[in-house]
């Protein structure tokens, strides 16, 4: 049997064709602030122990179960996530900029991956949160972490905290 097709066919084949080889378009679901407008958080970073490797924000559930949960977890249950990793720059301020999933409270995790590995490194690389409290030897409560975020966006700053010995994270100075 041989088999024909018509325009119609041949443009729908075409035009999904194209769909799928364009680049994707900014996605607000990936955390990017590449699109204009809506919720979402500029950290400003600061207490940087050096300009190696890579940055990355998360924004978690504002409660205690869910934050610093694993991603695939909170996806697989339906629960909003966001992460946006950036590279370092070599001299100036350390801004980066994390789209919420919507307007409220949330959980802010701010981390300094020194060796690029994408594996928090306990002994090398640093991490914050927006209370700015001293991080210590334990795990971080998500008290420590929450920022409010309104529907038209806002800024906040981090300092980063890395390991100092027996009294555990901490910022440099």
């Amino acid at each position: 049997m041989i088999r024909t097709f018509t325009p119609a066919v041949a443009a729908i084949g075409a035009a999904v064709l194209a769909f799928a080889a364009a680049p994707a378009a900014a996605d607000p679901v990936d955390g990017s602030c590449a699109l204009p407008g809506g919720p979402r958080v500029q950290v400003n970073v600061t207490g940087l122990k050096d300009r190696t490797g890579r940055l990355k924000l998360e924004l978690y559930p504002a409660n205690e179960a869910d934050f610093l949960k694993d991603d695939r977890s909170l996806v697989r249950e339906g629960k909003p996530f966001r992460r946006v990793w950036a590279t370092m720059p070599a001299s100036g301020p350390v801004t980066l900029c994390i789209r919420a999933p919507s307007a409220g409270q949330w959980a802010l995790l701010f981390t300094h991956d020194r060796d690029g590995k994408n594996k928090f490194n306990f002994w090398q690389d640093g991490a914050g949160f927006p209370s700015n409290q001293r991080l210590g030897r334990s795990r971080p409560k998500v008290r420590q972490a929450l920022v409010n975020v309104a529907a038209s966006g806002g800024q906040i700053t981090v300092r980063a905290q890395y390991l100092k010995g027996l009294g555990g994270f901490g910022p440099l100075d």
